[in-house]
């Protein structure tokens, strides 16, 4: 970085800075995001903007740089900046999503790549982070002890927002076809139900199946609510490239830790993203020697005597409009109708 430039941040709090980097990020053909908590831009004498990155949680993102700055390290400064910043706001393991050509530029950077598929890219700062993280879960077996286990090792990612029968019956299904069955509950907070809630309740409420291990899936499962779009163009599918990452890195590199050779999940007749994550999980799974099953969702009667799906979604829907009632009690396995009658009470 010469002398001729500074790198400073943008005051998102003010429009005129605000709109400032808007307009920057649209003439280099990407998108501001809402989630944005910290800009820094790179500022030439006159105060021009020339180059920008951003943060959001632990994701650093939206980053463009001019060519007036290209050789100049400008996006390590960049870079550099917005970690000590991450650091200070109690962010340390940090991501990065962002295009395969830019491979070398974050590598050169200090981030380590974790995945990668034909879209998109993600690394981390930190060398083996995900290799450290689940370490604490992993089984005490000698390794390569896993893939000989009777019944094979299956998995299951869940949301559980909140635990319901229909969750606890394809647990109890999946966990009768393997020796060891790992359920990672969804850690990422922006669901109603806390993530330590949610955490507890299927502990609880999968205590009896002794073969059934829960974990937090940590920061290596990524969501759709979290995966930056800003980059795409036009067109551009972002669920199905935001899919295609998730289960590239869960495939090759969380399930070989695990030994897992089975994935399971219910069938989504409701919600079409679930649906085609599924389909995605059907498509790229068998690639790395990873069985996808899919079973049928849970039914009970609703009120007009129609059998509806069990869902966490129509749980919600009814806590909402009707509180605690049989009906929603009915939906839900005994830990979770204890926690309903708790915090929400019941009504008659």
């Amino acid at each position: 970085m010469t002398e001729e430039f500074t790198i400073h941040e943008i005051s998102l709090g003010f429009p005129h800075d605000k709109e400032m980097l808007i307009r920057f990020l649209s003439d280099h053909e990407l998108v501001f995001e809402d989630d944005i908590e910290t800009a820094f831009g790179v500022f030439d004498q006159d105060e021009t903007l020339l180059g920008c990155g951003c943060c959001a949680g632990n994701l650093l993102k939206c980053f463009a740089v001019d060519e007036a700055l290209r050789g100049q390290n400008a996006l390590g400064s960049l870079v550099s900046r917005l970690v000590e910043n991450r650091f200070e706001a109690g962010h340390y393991d940090l991501f990065v999503i962002t295009r395969p050509k830019n491979k070398v530029l974050f590598t050169s950077c200090g981030f380590y790549p974790l995945a990668e598929t034909q879209s998109v890219l993600m690394l981390e700062n930190r060398k083996n982070g995900l290799e450290r993280f689940y370490s604490a879960f992993l089984p005490e077996f000698p390794e390569n002890h896993g893939n000989t286990l009777t019944g094979g090792v299956g998995c299951i990612v869940m949301n559980c927002n909140p635990f319901t029968k229909g969750h606890l019956a394809l647990i109890t299904y999946a966990a009768s076809r393997c020796s060891l069955l790992h359920i990672f509950v969804v850690e990422e907070d922006r669901s109603l139900f806390p993530f330590e809630v949610r955490m507890r309740l299927v502990k609880e409420g999968t205590a009896h199946l002794p073969n059934v291990k829960v974990h937090p899936s940590g920061p290596y499962m990524i969501s759709s609510a979290t995966f930056p779009t800003y980059f795409l163009k036009k067109g551009e599918d972002a669920a199905r490239i935001q899919s295609e990452l998730d289960i590239t890195l869960f495939a090759s590199r969380i399930a070989p830790l695990f030994h897992i050779t089975k994935r399971f999940a219910g069938e989504e007749p409701l919600d079409p993203v679930t649906r085609d994550y599924n389909e995605a999980m059907i498509r790229l799974l068998p690639q790395y020697s990873i069985s996808f099953i899919k079973i049928a969702r849970t039914t009970a009667e609703a009120p007009e005597g129609k059998p509806e799906v069990i869902s966490a979604s129509r749980v919600r829907k009814l806590l909402a409009e009707t509180g605690v009632t049989e009906e929603v009690l009915q939906l839900v396995p005994p830990c979770t109708a204890q926690y309903l009658k708790n915090e929400f009470g019941a009504r008659p």
